[in-house]
């Protein structure tokens, strides 16, 4: 399986444009870590996006995320944002975020 992160928008969104998407590749990871990876994958599938904040200027610097899942042919697109995230896709996002080996780039 392999899951990359794409981050768009934000106070520095022109830095983002730049930047490809965070790759995590499960042939690089222990099993530990890859089970850990299918987990959060299924349970951000299966979240509905959370309520959308509607403060008014909430979303004036808001980043929106997009993960893409690519497993044995098929592949699915997972897309929030900063102002609608479920607390599942915000479990995978950090997981990401930590294990990507771009991540300190």
């Amino acid at each position: 399986m392999k899951v990359s992160l794409a981050v768009h928008g934000g106070l520095a969104a022109a830095i983002h444009l730049r930047r490809p998407p965070l790759v995590v590749d499960t042939a690089a990871l222990s099993g530990n870590e890859t089970r850990e990876l299918a987990e959060l994958v299924a349970a951000a599938k299966d979240s509905p996006p959370g309520a959308e904040e509607r403060r008014q200027g909430a979303a004036r610097d808001a980043m929106s995320y997009t993960i893409t899942v690519e497993d044995g042919g098929t592949s699915a697109i997972l897309h929030q944002s900063d102002t609608r995230m479920s607390p599942e896709f915000t479990s995978l996002l950090g997981w990401l975020q930590q294990h990507s080996p771009d991540a300190a780039n």
